[in-house]
């Protein structure tokens, strides 16, 4: 029965990483899907055409949509690759790019009063997706800086059991290998 805990324990440890990395996907996906999306519409005067609609898609309007994507795809990679403090850094990186995300999604935009035969759903959708991957990659970022210790590391399996071999020298190891390295080790006793 003391078996069960144990075997647990290593799947609790790998659970806010994979949150962590699902989230800053989904965000990363999501502020992708953004920069697609309609963002600004209007009719303006077309000459002889008359009257058309101009639009500007996410990524002529907020250019930062899809470098915030970016950052925040590398940022999985960094999350699964580093440990500790550097997972910490990173995860203020990706918690404050998530906030510059939101904020993006936010500032400027009209949600109201918009013309009839505009892309109304498109137009708020792709503010909403905005905002949407910004609290996921923010999410992403602070669960990266909550559980840094806790989370496994890319390479970790294979240097932890050297680390415990280390630490558990039998003491007649020892002194045969300080007889190997030429040392007295009965000159201490």
């Amino acid at each position: 029965m003391s078996e069960a805990p144990e075997a647990t324990t290593p799947k609790k440890a790998k659970r806010p990483l994979w949150i962590a990395v699902v989230g800053l996907l989904l965000g990363a996906v999501a502020l992708w899907g953004s920069s697609r999306l309609v963002w600004f519409a209007e009719f303006r005067d077309g000459g002889v055409r008359g009257t058309v609609l101009y639009t500007e898609t996410g990524s002529q309007r907020a250019v930062a949509l899809i470098p915030l994507a970016l950052l925040a795809l590398a940022g999985t990679a960094g999350l699964i690759a580093t440990g500790g403090w550097p997972r910490r850094v990173l995860g203020v990186v990706l918690a404050v790019a998530g906030l510059a995300a939101v904020w993006i999604g936010v500032a400027g935009g009209s949600f109201s009063g918009f013309a009839d035969g505009l892309p109304v759903a498109q137009m708020l959708g792709g503010r909403g997706l905005a905002i949407l991957g910004g609290i996921l990659v923010t999410a992403g970022g602070l669960a990266a800086i909550k559980g840094a210790g806790r989370m496994p590391r890319l390479g970790a399996k294979y240097s932890a059991p050297g680390a415990k071999k280390k630490a558990a020298k039998d003491p007649e190891t020892e002194l045969w290998e300080a007889l190997s390295d030429g040392e007295d080790p009965t000159a201490t006793r």
